[in-house]
């Protein structure tokens, strides 16, 4: 599915982040040479990767950081979507890593320009620094392909996988990178008690086969699209952007209210419709791959008769 010489499977999500770090790390020190405990890892303001301790580090959400201290070293947070931020960090010859969300989900579905991938994979490698994707929320035909990064035909050095990855029957992540990285943690030198069990695995390689057999990555384009043209054909006065893309999606909310968007996801519910705000004034929409348009419709229909509750 991702042509990588080696995968290693943990648990949650975190966990694979958590790996990814090490590995990167382990590689910078015993391939790329920087000097010990010198390694630094750039990642994106706004991010969200994870709730363990190295994580919430580089975090800029206090929600998830707030009095969780003291933090981990090691990560340099540049402005997401900022090519020029990315080559001046670059400079730094203690680099060792870029740590990047194709689209910030968290974040309320930050969808990057075109070719900020790409060209941040360019300047990476020209850096020798290892590309690191975290598609966790992104990957799994979500975006309308398998990965985001597809999108703009990127290859990662590390590219880590979770959540749709069991089709939401198991808590099952992966961390899939090439032998010059994965090999150079040893056996005994990093593991999970339930990482790489038999059932999660199983179930993993059923889940991306539905994907490829049941054509989920062109479904969620083909719905991704109707259902932001219908979105932005409500005309709302309370919807101030649409965004997304394939069937990540979300709507920024303009109101007087700093609370609009929690009022409306819960007026929402009541008409039969889950979501969920983020970041105070977004709603993120993500339906199931499965979602046909009769479905997207109905969803719309539902989105409209809600936001009334804005009035």
């Amino acid at each position: 599915y991702f042509g990588y010489e080696k995968v290693l499977p943990m648990n949650a999500g975190a966990e694979g982040v958590e790996t990814a770090i090490k590995l990167c790390r382990k590689w910078a020190y015993e391939v790329k040479g920087i000097e010990e405990n010198k390694a630094v890892i750039i990642v994106c303001e706004n991010n969200f990767h994870g709730r363990t301790t190295s994580i919430i580090s580089f975090s800029s959400d206090p929600s998830a950081k707030k009095n969780f201290g003291p933090y981990t070293p090691g990560f340099k947070a540049i402005p997401y979507n900022n090519i020029t931020a990315l080559a001046e960090a670059l400079k730094d010859k203690n680099v060792a890593g870029f740590l990047v969300e194709p689209i910030q989900g968290e974040a309320g579905v930050v969808v990057p320009d075109d070719g900020y991938l790409a060209k941040s994979k360019a300047l990476c490698e020209k850096a020798n620094v290892l590309f690191i994707a975290d598609e966790i929320q992104t990957g799994l035909c979500r975006t309308g392909k398998m990965l985001a990064c597809d999108h703009e035909n990127v290859r990662p050095d590390i590219l880590i996988l979770g959540k749709a990855l069991s089709g939401g029957m198991m808590p099952v992540s992966v961390v899939l990178c090439d032998n010059e990285i994965m090999m150079t943690i040893k056996p005994g030198e990093h593991g999970s008690t339930y990482g790489g069990n038999p059932l999660a695995c199983r179930v993993a390689m059923t889940a991306l086969q539905v994907l490829k057999d049941e054509h989920m990555a062109e479904n969620a384009t083909k719905m991704g699209e109707l259902l932001r043209k219908e979105l932005k054909a409500l005309h709302s006065p309370h919807v101030a952007l649409v965004r997304g893309k394939g069937l990540l999606n979300a709507i920024v909310i303009k109101h007087a209210d700093k609370d609009a968007a929690w009022k409306l996801c819960l007026e929402l519910k009541e008409n039969g419709l889950l979501a969920k705000p983020t970041h105070g004034d977004k709603i993120r929409f993500s339906p199931p791959l499965v979602i046909n348009e009769e479905q997207i419709m109905e969803c719309v229909e539902i989105i409209r008769k809600s936001l009334k509750v804005l009035d």
